[in-house]
């Protein structure tokens, strides 16, 4: 194959052409404020805190109780919002320490279970067979 030096120029021509007719899009950068990190590592935080007492044996005894399989519940902790997992984290802080467990389990046990029952009402799962959806 012998390649002649006109063919090279423009298929280099042609290359550049097509190359920098190419749309470049922007790249958006802006400073992160402090806070908007912070309120994101307390929000990673909490939903650890919520998490690990979910993993407890006590509180996994709880839920069994309830009938409440464990991964689903892991399931349902994971979908929920940041609000949410908030408001269990504080109310999970506030617990009084020194005292047995079963208020907390307790508190857990039925949170979860309420949660359980608000979404089986809704028709989003059937884990109970007492309830009926509302469609």
């Amino acid at each position: 194959m012998s390649y002649k030096p006109g063919k090279i120029a423009v298929s280099f021509v042609v290359l550049s052409f097509s190359l920098t007719a190419a749309p470049v899009l922007p790249a958006y950068a802006a400073l992160v404020p402090t806070d908007r990190l912070i309120a994101a590592h307390e929000m990673s935080a909490d939903r650890e805190r919520v998490v690990s007492f979910l993993a407890r044996e006590d509180v996994q005894n709880e839920l069994n109780k309830f009938g409440v399989d464990r991964d689903e519940a892991a399931a349902r902790v994971a979908a929920l919002s940041d609000q949410e997992i908030n408001k269990i984290s504080a109310h999970i802080d506030q617990l009084p320490a020194g005292q047995d467990g079963l208020a907390a389990v307790a508190g857990a046990a039925v949170t979860i279970f309420v949660i359980l029952l608000i979404t089986d009402l809704l028709c989003l799962t059937s884990v109970f067979n007492f309830t009926r959806c509302a469609r």
